[in-house]
């Protein structure tokens, strides 16, 4: 009896180009594009892949709007498709028939051989993709030298279901992912949990391309991955850095057994060059970062980025003695360098001795520069000022915040005098209660920890000292109860419940979108979760005024969480 015939495999070469492109940036970035498939098609590659909207940089948001930046971004991809031979390219830029879409443009033989429109458009959190494009057909597949393939978009992998089910239905042995998916604490992990389920489910490999990169108060991490039809990973990319990922697949070639070819038409017919005898690719399998790490990491490409992006070069920043600034300060050194980093010492007659030696020993250890400025004389000047018209008040909330807002306008000014980018130091605790000043602490170009909780503060500037191997930040920096140091003996603590019960507190109201009822039931006092939300929703005009920060968790305020300033919805 003879057995059914088997279907004959082919070896495919595939390579992941996770890079990092610049919105807006349409010719470097169609050179970034080319560059790294050089690279890949070097590496032996049959097929490349890379990020989502690669050409135009994401999110390129209202630009979209504008036509003839459409049409310089279809221009590059052609200008791109030209240099393209011994290797098929997939990268993203938006695409027109008429409707705009978000498309992955395949490219081979110098020609654009094909265009996938995504499926899925994300409409919540960071996203807002149905503000500008239409959504493809469905489906889709491409023949790769007789593999078949399905192409997709970031989105359209990840909830289970079309299209990925319908390419897999069809015959697909593969899926190609092209994706610029934002960080947030946890994410890789979370999204190559993701490809793995899809795979599982369709019993077909998965490949993600990631783009890398800070764009304002975004970061794309990488991790770029790719999977067996198992689940199983074979190559995972490093997180934060640009990387090409070279792995080789056995896929089925010709039609595969029980497919049902008319559930996805095929849009292109590739045949795929001989490769002379090659070496079998070593696939990298980065490894897991630390929490501290990951996030640490993540802040420093987004401020390198937002300063590199956009045209700055020294930045500068008020160093207290506390825990915030004396992050800022080392996340800034290893971002741009300690040579272009400029400390700014302003004590008052409220500063400890201690708090401005060890601002003092940070800078000296980081080696960056140190300016002083005693802001007495200016307090004692604005105090004379408004003499008259505070007689007969106590001194209170508001002469606290005039020393905050003379250290503002000190570091607004060597801004404004050398060209040196501001970094306030607030973090994400103070700017949801409020316990920050406007047009003080509060003034500057780029909040680099604005989303970081205080708790977290702590563990990342640790974290950098065991990096270091020595106390970059002396540890009576990290043991010293916080303090603003704007009156007498003040304590965070005498003004907000204590961090850690502050930041739980947070948690459930900020990232859970939690009430009263819920801050009770996780074992917040009742009185502590009221003061704590009406607090959050008080501060809601301090934020609008704030500058971008990075985000690092799954709710950042700003474009993750929008609410109105006006607001009497307490519960």
């Amino acid at each position: 009896m003879s057995s059914a015939p088997q279907p004959s495999t082919r070896s495919l070469r595939i390579a992941l180009a996770q890079i990092n492109p610049t919105v807006g940036d349409i010719d470097g970035n169609a050179a970034l594009a080319s560059e790294w498939i050089g690279r890949a098609r070097g590496a032996g590659a049959d097929l490349v892949l890379l990020p989502e909207l690669v050409i135009t940089g994401y999110p390129p948001e209202d630009l979209l709007l504008k036509r003839h930046f459409v049409d310089a971004a279809l221009a590059a991809v052609a200008e791109v498709a030209k240099g393209v031979d011994g290797i098929v390219a997939l990268l993203g830029a938006p695409d027109r028939d008429p409707a705009l879409h978000n498309a992955l443009h395949v490219l081979s033989a110098g020609a654009v051989a094909a265009v996938y429109h995504k499926v899925l458009l994300p409409n919540y959190g960071v996203f807002d993709e149905r503000r500008y494009f239409e959504p493809g057909r469905g489906a889709e597949l491409l023949d790769l030298g007789g593999v078949r393939v399905g192409p997709t978009v970031c989105e359209d992998i990840w909830l289970p279901g079309p299209p990925t089910s319908v390419a897999a239905l069809a015959g697909a042995e593969l899926i190609l992912n092209a994706s610029a998916s934002p960080y947030h604490w946890g994410k890789g992990g979370e999204r190559e949990e993701i490809v793995a389920a899809r795979a599982r489910e369709n019993g077909v490999a998965v490949a993600l391309c990631n783009a890398v990169g800070g764009q304002d108060e975004l970061v794309f991490d990488g991790h770029s991955v790719v999977v067996d039809a198992e689940g199983r990973t074979l190559a995972r990319g490093s997180q934060f850095e640009e990387q090409l990922i070279v792995c080789d697949l056995e896929l089925a070639a010709g039609e595969r057994p029980g497919a049902e070819p008319d559930r996805a038409p095929t849009r292109a017919r590739v045949e795929l060059g001989d490769h002379p005898p090659r070496d079998p690719a070593e696939p990298p399998l980065a490894p897991a970062l630390s929490n501290a790490e990951e996030v640490y990491r993540a802040l420093t490409l987004g401020l390198r980025d937002y300063v590199g992006k956009n045209g700055f070069g020294d930045v500068v920043l008020g160093l207290s003695g506390g825990i915030d600034s004396a992050l800022v300060a080392l996340l800034a050194a290893d971002a741009v360098g300690p040579e272009r980093v400029r400390c700014v010492i302003m004590p008052s007659p409220h500063s400890s001795s201690e708090t401005q030696g060890d601002a003092a020993v940070i800078a000296g250890n980081l080696g960056c520069e140190t300016i002083e400025l005693g802001i007495a004389p200016i307090m004692a000047a604005f105090d004379e000022a408004l003499a008259d018209r505070f007689a007969g008040t106590e001194s209170g909330i508001a002469e606290e915040n005039l020393q905050a807002r003379i250290r503002g306008t000190l570091v607004m000014a060597l801004s404004n005098k050398f060209g040196w980018l501001p970094l306030t130091t607030g973090n994400k605790s103070e700017m949801a209660v409020g316990y920050a000043t406007l047009y003080g602490d509060m003034a500057g170009g780029f909040a680099v920890i604005k989303d970081v909780p205080k708790t977290l503060a702590y563990d990342l500037v640790r974290f950098r000292n065991e990096l270091a191997g020595r106390e970059l930040v002396p540890a009576s920096v990290i043991e010293r109860p916080p303090t603003a140091e704007l009156r007498p003996d003040q304590r965070d603590s005498d003004s907000l419940p204590p961090y850690e019960v502050l930041d739980a507190a947070l948690e459930e109201y900020v990232e859970r979108d939690g009430g009263v009822e819920t801050l009770v039931s996780s074992g917040i006092e009742e009185d502590v979760a009221r003061r704590v939300i009406a607090l959050v929703d008080r501060a809601e005009y301090k934020r609008r005024q704030a500058p971008p920060g990075v985000k690092i968790t799954p709710k950042a305020f700003g474009r993750d969480r929008r609410l109105p300033i006006t607001n009497r919805f307490g519960r």
